[in-house]
């Protein structure tokens, strides 16, 4: 399995810790924000490979990291030749180049480089191979004002995803998508496919989205909490916590 981290963001309301910076570098506490989850990814046995993708402007940076860290598993730091938000790729272009760059062919994880979580992802590797499906993540969330900003899906009972909105006015549930997937190998050609059916292409919820119209997902409940570092507030509130 490999694991591709979307770092190619540009965290405008962290501005000025990212304004040359990437913000999954950014220090909390004793570690960075994405050493704190490859400290977890690299202990996984099913991931073979870390693969990150980000920006023109950052990629110097990230190698630079690369070359001081000690991970087991190799790490290929993959530069999107973007500048800015004008010419951002978004991260499903970010994706495929990925696949492409790497000529992946195996069941790959997903994520966004910006988060800190409390819980493993073994269990959600283990939840993929249960299911034999391609899986993503979900979490229940009580409040309408953050379902509407964010991915939300419908369930069956055994927590197959029935339909996925994006930032819904009305959500057809409580079950909100954080920026985790495991897509399956055999779904590789649906993915490598999905821009010339209409995918969207900025957020990484696009292909989650369009592959419950063309395959079957289901779902796996969030073992803990994510932390997601948004903005400055977060950032804070983060370094307080941990």
């Amino acid at each position: 399995m490999k694991n591709i981290v979307i770092a190619a963001g540009y965290a405008t309301r962290l501005y000025p810790l990212t304004e040359n910076f990437p913000k999954p570098l950014l220090k909390i506490g004793d570690s960075t924000i994405l050493d704190r989850m490859m400290a977890d990814l690299d202990s996984i046995e099913d991931i073979d490979e870390h693969i990150i993708v980000t920006n023109h402007r950052f990629a110097h940076i990230f190698e630079e990291w690369k070359a001081n860290s000690h991970y087991k598993k190799p790490i290929t730091i993959i530069d999107d030749g973007t500048t800015d938000n004008d010419n951002r790729l978004g991260a499903v272009r970010d994706l495929l180049l990925a696949l492409e760059q790497r000529a992946v062919d195996d069941d790959i994880m997903v994520l966004a480089a910006d988060n800190i979580l409390d819980f493993s992802m073994q269990g959600f590797v283990d939840y993929f191979k249960e299911k034999g499906t391609s899986v993503i993540m979900c979490h229940h969330e009580p409040e309408l004002r953050k379902l509407q900003r964010t991915g939300v899906i419908a369930v069956d009972g055994d927590m197959k995803v029935l339909e996925m909105q994006e930032k819904p006015a009305e959500p057809v549930s409580n079950w909100a998508v954080p920026p985790f997937y495991i897509y399956s190998r055999k779904d590789l050609p649906l993915i490598r496919e999905c821009m010339e059916h209409g995918c969207g292409f900025d957020a990484p919820g696009n292909l989650a989205h369009y592959l419950t119209e063309v395959t079957a997902l289901h779902a796996w409940p969030m073992a803990g909490s994510r932390f997601d570092i948004g903005s400055m507030d977060s950032y804070r509130e983060a370094q307080e916590i941990f």
